[in-house]
């Protein structure tokens, strides 16, 4: 097959967790695919028909990026590029999430629009949701505003949707925007230690380094904080439907489930088979509680096929390997 014949897809962040799941299932579905990020994948290689690394803070990277052979523009882009990590990381880089990731954003869609990419997809997150009660009714999309992000990558998100729904008033019908916020991601070949590491590698990780017969974790607060945690291959289905719905649209993308950081721990504990105690110690722990409406992504087909522990049955042994592999 021809690459004139075939879908041509620039996936921004391909050197990240979603980023890299998402090359694979284009791949899957018959894409040309370049990779793009700084880095180049930590885990495993890529599946992109080629990788390049770009600074994508700069326009001229950006405009580099999404370029394919023969001087032609791809059919879509999927921005995933961010400088970003779990709760720890987001407290205390915010002027670094703020510069880095409004460069990104800023100039990823403007050279995008500027050659009439056809779909541009942008990653937005659930951190534009202000705090919440538990047992509050779900927020819909439109519950965003009026806008109290509980944290600067919330804002930031916040803005660069805005800036990304700008560019598609502007250059419509030529350039069409699919944005998602995702619910918290997790799965194999994701970030599980360093600093960076969300919730679930997390306490993966800690229940993994105790005896075989369990032991004690540490975790920043009472366990009380209530999140939903979406797998990757879920997350990745979500963003190839929502870049392919007929109309523009803005959507969350996460599991219905919604589970206590406690709850989270005795799902890990109980795929581990080992019994685990609970340390409480301070740390920053975000919002109390999560609960958005997933009506716009069921909408189009998509529904979640893992649950939490069968996503964290998938997940837990890989990173027992990366443990094991560092010995």
């Amino acid at each position: 097959m021809s690459l004139k014949s075939q879908r041509t897809a620039v996936v921004c962040g391909a050197g990240g967790f979603i980023g890299h799941h998402l090359v694979k299932l284009l791949k899957d579905k018959g894409y040309w695919v370049r990779g793009v990020d700084i880095k180049k994948p930590e885990f495993s290689k890529s599946d992109a028909d080629e990788f390049q690394t770009h600074d994508l803070r700069y326009l001229e990277s950006c405009s580099a990026a999404i370029y394919c052979p023969g001087g032609s523009p791809p059919d879509e882009v999927y921005q995933l590029a961010a400088d970003m990590g779990g709760m720890g990381f987001i407290h205390n880089a915010e002027c670094e999430i703020m510069r880095h990731n409004a460069l990104i954003n800023l100039n990823m869609v403007h050279a995008s629009a500027a050659v009439a990419v056809k779909r541009y997809f942008f990653s937005s997150s659930v951190c534009v949701y202000r705090d919440m009660e538990p047992g509050e009714p779900a927020l819909t999309e439109q519950g965003a505003y009026p806008a109290l992000p509980d944290n600067e990558y919330g804002w930031e998100k916040l803005y660069s949707e805005r800036v990304a729904i700008a560019y598609a008033r502007r250059f419509s019908p030529f350039f069409q925007v699919r944005i998602a916020r995702f619910q918290n991601c997790y799965g194999p070949e994701g970030t599980w230690t360093g600093g960076r590491e969300k919730a679930p590698a997390a306490i993966c990780r800690k229940v993994a380094m105790t005896p075989p017969e369990g032991g004690e974790i540490e975790i920043w607060g009472n366990g009380d904080a209530v999140r939903s945690y979406t797998y990757v291959e879920d997350m990745v289905d979500g963003i190839f439907r929502l870049m392919h719905a007929e109309k523009e649209i803005l959507a969350n993308i996460g599991s219905p489930e919604y589970h206590t950081v406690t709850q989270l721990v005795e799902t890990v504990a109980k795929v581990a088979g080992k019994t685990i105690t609970i340390k409480p110690i301070e740390g920053p722990i975000g919002v109390r509680s999560r609960n958005f409406s997933n009506d716009r992504i069921d909408s189009i087909g998509w529904k979640p096929n893992f649950t939490l522990e069968q996503g964290i049955a998938r997940t837990y042994p890989w990173i027992v390997e990366q443990i094991n592999a560092q010995k």
